[in-house]
């Protein structure tokens, strides 16, 4: 026995001993790991509070109540879904390299508009005369580490030091599928201006970007840049890069409007009626991206169903509309065809005339007709032959 108590003395030690150990590795990685960003000082949160009705002084909010998790223990199935693939592709997305690699100049013209999808939600809209980068990931895994998270269907069809001179970033929110910090490291020397919802300026300052570079915005507030009007408007989501940071951030849509075009990007959205509101306040858009992908019916209010985002971009007025957030990665459980397959759908219900470029192709959306077809198809039925 006193051999058995001794035994079970050294053992709880041990045990407690590399609980301690483990803790302490937790605290200095949340600390030190960079990639997991920056915080907002008092002075920070003072400000944010002054500019922004759903920030309580600590964390944001959305307008309705929301809890991005279905509590139900066994939540009903989706009803609507199409797909029977499984949630990655048996083959490698196809491809293209967009016009900014081969044009004569790095910049549109002032009345153009050009749109290159990079997969997901990374876009390089040409407007203004401006190169405008949003949301960049270009990382092959979306995680902290590269070791461990959901790795991208294929390489995308670009590197960072591919793209041109950029004159915006601009990020809706501060999830790794939205904010690469190897991209915004490798991107800085050739990027002029941040525009970010409130709190993310955090990140990139602690990765090295200048204060002085970076605009913070509050959901409907607006700046103006050279003549490009920038409005910062509601999503219905959430935010955090770790563990106890969770809503410490702002998440967020973007109006972009000069007096040739107006566009729209949607950021991650749960449907609600901002999109109403938005239309309210901005009109008809010439050109909607829109979130379609990575919903499930245990987290119904993060993300839209297919069905939803058809509606949001109805809502909106959308004269030509592109469904993006899928096409790239695993956030869910569904079919990697059911976001695009749904949505065209219930748009061809709706009379929505809808874009489906590939991966990396520049659109021009003068001529629509261009960009509508179904390559993801062809893939598949060339894969039965």
């Amino acid at each position: 026995m006193v051999k058995f108590l001794h035994i079970l003395a050294i053992t709880g030690l041990t045990v407690a001993g590399i609980f301690v150990a483990v803790m302490l590795f937790a605290f200095v990685f949340l600390k030190t790991w960079k990639p997991f960003g920056g915080k907002a000082s008092k002075a920070d949160r003072k400000n944010y509070a002054e500019r922004a009705a759903n920030f309580d002084g600590k964390n944001f909010h959305n307008e309705d109540d929301f809890s991005p998790m279905n509590m139900e223990k066994n939540p009903a199935p989706d009803p609507f879904t199409f797909s029977k693939n499984e949630p990655r592709p048996d083959f490698d997305f196809p491809t293209k390299k967009p016009d900014f690699l081969t044009a004569p100049s790095s910049r549109a013209p002032i009345d153009a508009l050009n749109m290159t999808w990079f997969g997901h939600s990374s876009l390089l809209v040409q407007m203004h005369g401006m190169n405008i980068l949003l949301d960049p990931v270009f990382s092959e895994m979306i995680s902290p580490v590269s070791f461990v998270g959901s790795r991208r269907f294929s390489h995308p069809p670009v590197s960072v030091d591919d793209l041109p001179e950029i004159d915006l970033l601009i990020l809706t929110h501060d999830h790794y599928d939205h904010l690469d910090y190897n991209v915004i490291k490798a991107v800085e020397q050739k990027t002029a201006r941040y525009i970010v919802p409130l709190g993310v300026e955090n990140h990139l300052e602690r990765w090295g970007v200048k204060p002085d570079k970076i605009t913070n915005m509050a959901w409907w507030e607006e700046i103006d840049v050279d003549g490009l009007t920038i409005g910062c408007t509601p999503t219905q989501h959430f935010s955090g890069r770790h563990l106890t940071d969770t809503n410490a951030t702002l998440w967020c849509s973007y109006v972009l409007k000069d007096e040739y075009h107006q566009v729209f990007e949607s950021g991650d959205s749960g449907f609600n009626s901002h999109f109403e509101r938005i239309h309210e306040k901005y009109g008809d858009f010439d050109y909607v991206f829109i979130e379609c992908g990575q919903y499930d019916m245990q987290w119904p209010k993060v993300h839209m169903f297919p069905e939803q985002s058809v509606k949001a971009a109805k809502a909106l007025g959308a004269k030509l509309v592109q469904p993006m957030h899928w096409g790239a990665i695993i956030l869910s459980r569904h079919g990697w065809d059911d976001p695009i397959e749904r949505f065209l759908l219930a748009a061809e219900t709706e009379g929505l005339t809808v874009l489906t470029p590939y991966i990396g192709q520049t659109v021009h959306p003068e001529t629509p007709a261009l960009f509508q077809e179904r390559w993801w198809r062809r893939e598949m039925l060339s894969l039965l032959r």
